[in-house]
């Protein structure tokens, strides 16, 4: 039996993540770590946890981690690499924020617009998209959670790029995000009545700080610089990402590609030629259904992907790795079945 802290156990993928290991057989959860809710029982700060027997949210200096063996940060980022830094060189760490998934520190610098903090750690972070870093991710001592949207994005299109059944210079990108990819922080365009009954495009024209994740990780798999157009939009649901990706290419040789790519893959479900899936069908699990279309247009495709945000996009993304780095069952604690209805 593992034992697990969690620092920022008071956001959605905090609750996401205790939800996860509560049902886990090889770990239990020592140690909640929170900012403004320190003091806290856990069933006062999310009522629908309030069954099970966790420690009281307590300040990250009062931990002691002698005795965890992993450390989940779902921390904000920026805080997150301070808080990293100062702790113990020897602790197994998923980190689900933003603050080590670039490899270079002039393009964290870029996208996020401060120096990194913690320069040591970031050279020693794995990137933690599970499917395409399994083997770096069971030996590394630091994982770095991807964003959800670069998630989303990359089950659709890094085994197209990797097998150059795509025009790599024509792909456009259009993505649908739920609400709590925006965390629990308050803020005012995040009110009820700010945006329920529609939903908007933001960071149009290339803003998106997830693009660093594509360039770099698109880039890399194609041996040269890769951009696409990407343009998220927020929508007034609580779960979900829906990407439809509009490629060139002949749309049976991209479904074959994904077929194949992800035949072994327990979570990645590549559904019937031409049908479509939908975020209901996947929402509070970590399952990924990936679909492919003929377009209209001769030698055109649409595939469309889904996911939920707070599991395969993050907190079960981050079990997933954690399970990686214990030598622990890849899959264990991530078999439910989606909430359906």
């Amino acid at each position: 039996m593992y034992n697990i802290a969690i620092l920022g156990a008071s956001g959605y993928t905090g609750a996401e993540l205790i939800r996860l290991i509560s049902g886990h057989s090889s770990m239990q959860i020592k140690a909640l770590g929170a900012f403004s809710k320190a003091g806290q029982s856990l069933a006062e700060v999310f009522p629908h946890l309030r069954h099970l027997d966790l420690p009281t949210l307590v300040k990250f200096d009062e931990i002691d981690f002698a005795n965890i063996d992993l450390c989940f940060c779902a921390l904000p980022h920026k805080t997150s690499q301070e808080v990293i830094a100062k702790l113990p060189k020897t602790l197994k760490i998923v980190d689900l924020s933003a603050d080590f998934r670039l490899r270079d520190p002039a393009e964290y610098e870029k996208w996020y617009g401060n120096p990194h903090a913690a320069l040591e750690q970031q050279a020693e972070a794995v990137y933690g998209l599970t499917e395409f870093y399994r083997e770096e991710i069971k030996f590394a001592r630091l994982v770095a959670g991807t964003g959800c949207n670069a998630a989303t994005g990359q089950f659709a299109l890094r085994p197209l790029i990797a097998a150059g059944v795509i025009d790599l210079d024509d792909i456009i990108l259009d993505l649908k995000c739920a609400v709590s990819g925006a965390g629990r922080s308050l803020k005012e365009n995040l009110l009820h009545a700010e945006l329920s009954e529609g939903y908007h495009a933001y960071a149009i024209g290339g803003t998106h700080r997830h693009l660093g994740e594509f360039d770099q990780e698109f880039s890399a798999v194609a041996g040269r610089p890769v951009k696409v157009q990407f343009t998220p939009h927020l929508v007034p649901a609580n779960r979900g990402i829906l990407a439809t990706v509009y490629v060139k290419g002949k749309p049976q040789a991209i479904y074959n590609t994904l077929e194949k790519a992800y035949a072994d893959e327990p979570f990645i479900e590549v559904i019937p030629f031409g049908q479509t899936p939908s975020t209901r069908h996947i929402r509070g699990s970590n399952f990924c259904h990936i679909g492919v279309a003929e377009d209209r247009i001769e030698g055109r495709a649409i595939i469309t992907a889904v996911l939920d945000n707070l599991t395969k996009g993050s907190s079960g993304q981050a079990l997933q790795n954690a399970n990686l780095m214990l030598d622990i069952e890849e899959t264990e604690g991530l078999m439910m079945a989606p909430l359906f209805p």
